[in-house]
């Protein structure tokens, strides 16, 4: 356990000038700032940063986006994207923030799972 604990306070790294092809799966946090092509999973935080770029599907927990995405997010808690963001894909989430200025082209569920399942809601 406590080598889970160790594991999951990690954060990855893709630097500014460091281009990656392929997939990406980790139980601890990253953070792009430079470009990424292939479906990313984490089971932690993913942090685009402003000059950051991801070519594909991205799965995590939460995910704040200040550079360029193209593909489909799917987060089991947040979605943030900042007013530097650019989107194109499918959005599903329990929670999305948008700053004015960002730039989202697709669609978006809500109150979703990652799986694209959606909860019943009860009207009263």
């Amino acid at each position: 356990m406590a080598k889970e604990m160790e594991t999951a306070n990690n954060i990855n790294l893709v630097s500014v000038g460091t281009k990656v092809t392929g997939d990406v799966e980790s139980s601890s946090g990253i953070r792009i700032d430079g470009q990424l092509k292939g479906k990313i999973t984490i089971r932690g935080k993913v942090v685009i940063g402003s000059p950051g770029a991801v070519n594909g599907d991205i799965v995590c927990q939460h995910i704040e986006v200040s550079g360029k995405v193209s593909g489909n997010i799917q987060a089991s808690e947040l979605v943030s994207l900042k007013a530097s963001a650019v989107i194109q894909g499918e959005i599903v989430t329990k929670k999305l923030a948008i700053e004015p200025g960002a730039v989202f082209t697709g669609s978006c569920k809500m109150d979703g799972n990652p799986d694209g399942s959606q909860k019943e809601i009860t009207r009263k």
